[in-house]
């Protein structure tokens, strides 16, 4: 049985959230990184909604997601680094009662 890659299917949402991004600023290499998508494909959405504005997410949409995503990747630092130490609180601790 042979095995083969299939291209992965991106819904239009995301795609013209990708574009947006584009729109606001971002290279295609940042979104490529930050998403793991292949530069030729975000060129490819780029250019197949360019004239299609009415399909853009609104910029003041998609500003309060990055500003809710970034609130919440800074929470999930403090809850890892509260995790970290209350797991080294616990080794220390649990040496000192043998």
């Amino acid at each position: 049985m042979s095995t083969f890659n299939r291209a992965k299917k991106y819904e239009d949402e995301f795609k013209l959230m990708i574009v947006a991004l584009l729109q606001l600023g971002q290279s295609v290499k940042q979104v490529s990184e930050e998403y793991a998508l292949n530069s030729s494909m975000i060129r490819k959405w780029r250019k197949s909604h360019e004239g299609n504005p009415g399909n853009y997410i609104t910029t003041s949409v998609l500003l309060e997601d990055q500003k809710r995503i970034r609130f919440l990747e800074k929470e999930l630092r403090n809850v890892q680094l509260e995790r970290d130490i209350l797991k080294k609180e616990v080794s220390i601790f649990s040496v000192s009662d043998k």
